[in-house]
């Protein structure tokens, strides 16, 4: 048994994000049906699951961890009868997650209030980019962008230089992905306690914000801006840093606690720094004094005298923070990973074992599963309409009319 057994989820999403959301959910049991738009019909994004062909769609597909666990349907939403289709599937669905610029589902018809209409206990969640309401509710963007308007990005990288762009976790797959998930099974569990269905708005933007509420809070309390570069989680002190090795490689350092510090210090033999460990004014300004630079200066030479690989484990028999900082090539053959199971091999009928990043959130009497491999572009449409009632001649009719792909 799965946790969301029986779960039917339409899944209206078109970019990364939403992929994301609805992969989790898939992963945990819920049956994904992958709505898209056949490739002729037109639109943004329209039928991009449709751009490659034959063999190289299917390798494609079997390495697509983001929609595996789903079934496809290609749907022209913009046609009364394809709408009819989606009406039909809402009518017996639980959920549905929708990507688009506020206003888009409403003008395809296909919007919550005429879902709801069908299906009262539907749970409908929107990801967009700042919301449903607001000033800034139509405005396109991006992850840089939203990671812009909520302080996140100003706050990240060196104080000598540009913000950092820290690729696009924060906004994208913790603030829209994970917030989405979040948000879909309080609704499950709410429905449960009601028996009615709701809306779930869910905003890149806020749910960074969320995510700074560490930050936030000590901002709101003491007036804490936190100058990027200039703060010891910003890796300006020498106990909470990325050091490099002698290989060229790098090994990160996270002494927070005193007694971690006071290990890194003796494991060293320099005593004379424990007594430079965290102190609360750390939290706000950058190190001053001579004694700090002379703390850094030292790691940085130590550090360079051992491989990375040497000092993590001198390190770790110190009881020391330190992690080695890994590319791709080695994550998945770090023995805590695969213990983990946080790489998966999947059997592929032409391409032999496949690889999948693992399932993280481990539940001990309900456990995710890999059930199926990502669907190449309207794979399942016509079993999806087989049990919705049409015959092969409505099908075809229908394939003909560029209603289905």
């Amino acid at each position: 048994m799965s946790a969301l057994e029986d779960m039917v989820i339409l899944d209206l999403t078109h970019l990364v994000p939403g992929d994301l959301c609805t992969m989790i959910l898939g992963d945990l049991g819920a049956d994904v049906i992958k709505v898209g738009a056949p490739p002729d019909v037109g639109g943004r994004g329209a039928g991009l699951g449709a751009l490659l062909t034959g063999e190289e769609e299917k390798k494609q597909a079997a390495f697509d961890a983001l929609n595996r666990n789903k079934r496809s349907i290609g749907l022209n939403l913009k046609s009364d009868k394809g709408r009819e289709i989606f009406y039909q599937l809402a009518q017996t669905a639980d959920v549905i997650v929708e990507g688009f610029r506020p206003g888009v589902v409403k003008r395809l018809g296909v919007e919550y209030e005429k879902i709801k209409e069908l299906n009262p206990r539907i749970i409908y969640c929107s990801l967009s980019g700042y919301g449903q309401d607001g000033p800034y509710s139509g405005l396109s963007g991006h992850d840089v962008n939203y990671i812009s308007i909520t302080g996140a990005l100003n706050i990240i990288g060196s104080s000598d230089r540009p913000p950092t762009v820290p690729l696009n976790l924060l906004a994208d797959f913790a603030g829209a992905s994970l917030h989405g998930v979040i948000g879909i099974l309080a609704a499950l569990v709410a429905r449960g306690k009601t028996g009615k269905g709701q809306y779930v708005d869910i905003a890149y933007a806020d749910g960074v914000i969320t995510l700074l509420t560490w930050f936030i809070s000590n901002y709101f309390a003491r007036g804490v801006k936190f100058n990027r570069g200039e703060t010891w989680l910003h890796g300006a002190y020498p106990y909470y840093c990325v050091y490099e090795a002698k290989d060229g490689k790098y090994i990160s350092i996270g002494c927070v606690e005193p007694w971690f510090w006071e290990n890194l210090c003796r494991a060293l033999g320099k005593e004379e720094y424990i007594p430079f460990c965290i102190s609360p004014e750390h939290f706000l300004h950058k190190p001053e004094g001579e004694k700090w630079k002379e703390i850094s200066s030292h790691l940085k030479q130590v550090f360079l005298t051992k491989t990375r690989d040497e000092w993590f484990d001198f390190l770790v028999d110190k009881d020391v923070p330190v992690g080695k900082v890994y590319t791709f090539d080695e994550v998945f053959q770090d023995p805590q990973v695969i213990h983990r199971q946080m790489v998966l091999e999947i059997d592929h009928p032409t391409l032999g074992k496949v690889k999948h990043p693992g399932i993280a959130i481990k539940l001990s009497e309900t456990p995710g599963k890999v059930r199926t491999l990502a669907p190449i572009f309207g794979e399942h449409t016509e079993a999806i309409l087989c049990d919705l009632g049409y015959n092969k001649s409505q099908i075809d009719e229908l394939r003909q009319s560029n209603i289905i792909g």
